[in-house]
Formats: structure tokens, C-alpha cells, sequence
């Protein structure tokens, strides 16, 4: 980034100056949480993505699925203690929280989570101001079956005037297991300086990934976010927002989807009330 330091300069004032605190992260599942506000996680992502160092920040989004696999998945348990941003991303645990009572705002969902990042890089990036950088948001799509990424790349340009992509990859299966195909990955990814990278390559998959690549992966911010590029592209339908709003999204997708879906979610409505009462057991000792 050519302007790094003004943005830094920008960054220091105001309410974007409360990004820089240590996020006060509480525990549920087992799993280290940012409580934080949609706009709070914006503005740190904006923050990270201008920063001078390129030091890689990842974000991960648990939802149900995740909880239940972090139980017993010692590689997802590491990708998620390392992990700088911690975000609910599903309504079940956001439920759970309140009832639980650990103080988690709101659900951000990493398909929510893009979008309005790309909104906010919009109206910051192409506003007209001398302390304020004119530079779009550069973002590299990691992911999805191949052409789709490069739709999401069409649909994101034409949308949000703040944002460039600046790269999009769709990896072969079993790419990860492969070291010369990880390391072209992250020479197409460097030699595209990206600001953020979306990774869109399911669960644990993606975190995992993100988690053993942090050190060589050259962007400042790396996104796990699952179907989302899917959902730019239009390849997949989102839930209706009233679905979204009362926590029925996972319904809507597992009609979508009943044979990839239906046995993980069967799964998760049978060992989430189970972690749930062991939470609220030991919250009494």
C-alpha cells in the first residue's frame, strides 16, 4: 500500500482508534470469542488491511459446525486459539451465548461480513478527502469450484466502487496435501499484494489452511468465510433476510443442499445442546 502511514494517521482518531484496543475475548465451547459489533469488526478489518507490516491477520467465523468439531479436532482447537479475530457466525451460538450470558452482541456472519466490508471500503476509499486514502481495497478470492470466483470477482466490481480484485483461484482437490501447489498459491496470492484475502474453502479445510500458511501468506488480512464467494457469485442462494433475522438460515440451507447438509446438521441439533448444558453446568461450579 502506497499510503499506509496516512491511513494510520487516520486511524488514530476517533472511533476507529477503539479497533486498536485488545479485543476482550470471552470463552464459549471452548472457543475464544471477540464480542464485538458488525461495525466494530469493519473497522478493525480496515485498520489491519492499511497496515504498514503485512503481517497476516486471519479471521475465523464459528458457527454451530465448528463448535462441534473444535470439541475433538486438535488442528481446528490451534487454528482457532491463533486466530486474531473471532467472530459468531452462527445463530445457534449467538443463542447460546445469551443464555449463557457471555455477552456477545450480535451474529457476524462472514457472509454478511464481506459485503459490508466491501460497503465500508466503498464509502472510506472513494471519498474525497485529504486524510482519507483514495485507494480502493484490493482483495484476492481463494476458492470455490472453478469460473465462480472469477463471477464473484465481475459482480464485486461492478457493485462496490472501493473495492479491485486483484486475483481469484479456485484449488484443485486435495491441493493442501501438495507443497509445490501450496506454495504457487501463495506466489499467486503475493505477487498480487492483495489487502485482503477471501477464503472461501469450507470448514476446517479453510482455517486450517490459513493457519498452517499465516507466515507466507502475503496479505494483511485473510478472511475464512466458507460459501461466500458462492453467494457473490450467484451460484448460490442466500436465505431470505426474514429467515436470517429469526435463525433459520441453516434450514434454508439444508434444503439446498439436503445430501452435503443434512447429516451435519442432524449431527450439530444433537451434540449442541449437549455442550450447551456442560457450559452452563460448569458456569454453577
Amino acid at each position: 500500500m502506497n499510503d499506509c502511514l496516512a491511513s494510520a494517521s487516520e486511524h488514530s482518531h476517533g472511533a476507529v482508534a477503539e479497533a486498536d484496543a485488545p479485543p476482550r475475548r470471552v470463552r464459549l465451547f471452548g472457543v475464544k470469542i471477540d464480542p464485538l459489533y458488525m461495525t466494530d469488526a469493519i473497522d478493525r478489518l480496515l485498520m489491519w488491511a492499511r497496515d504498514c507490516d503485512r503481517r497476516c491477520r486471519y479471521v475465523v467465523t464459528p458457527n454451530a459446525d465448528h463448535v462441534v468439531l473444535v470439541q475433538e479436532h486438535e488442528g481446528l482447537q490451534q487454528a482457532y486459539a491463533d486466530a486474531d479475530l473471532v467472530l459468531v457466525d452462527g445463530m445457534p451460538v449467538l443463542l447460546a451465548a445469551k443464555l449463557l450470558r457471555r455477552g456477545i452482541p450480535e451474529r457476524v456472519a462472514g457472509s454478511d461480513l464481506v459485503p459490508a466490508l466491501f460497503s465500508a471500503a466503498s464509502l472510506r476509499f472513494s471519498a474525497k478527502s485529504e486524510t482519507v486514502s483514495t485507494e480502493a481495497l484490493r482483495i484476492y478470492l481463494l476458492g470455490a469450484a472453478p469460473g465462480v470466483a472469477e463471477r464473484a470477482a465481475a459482480n464485486i466490481e461492478r457493485r462496490w466502487s472501493g473495492v479491485h480484485v486483484v486475483g481469484c483461484h479456485s484449488p484443485g482437490i486435495g491441493f493442501e496435501k501438495r507443497p509445490e501447489e501450496n506454495a504457487a498459491i501463495l506466489s499467486r496470492v503475493a505477487a498480487a499484494e492483495p489487502d485482503v484475502l477471501i477464503v472461501g474453502l469450507g470448514a476446517p479445510k479453510q482455517e486450517l489452511w490459513v493457519h498452517a500458511h499465516r507466515d507466507r501468506i502475503a496479505a494483511p488480512v485473510a478472511l475464512c468465510v466458507g460459501a461466500t464467494i458462492d453467494f457473490l457469485a450467484g451460484e448460490r442462494k442466500r436465505a431470505p433476510r426474514w429467515m436470517r433475522r429469526i435463525g433459520l438460515e441453516w434450514l434454508h440451507r439444508m434444503a439446498s443442499e439436503p445430501r452435503r447438509l443434512a447429516t451435519r446438521y442432524c449431527r450439530d441439533a444433537v451434540r449442541l445442546p449437549g455442550l450447551v448444558l456442560r457450559e452452563w453446568a460448569a458456569g454453577r461450579e
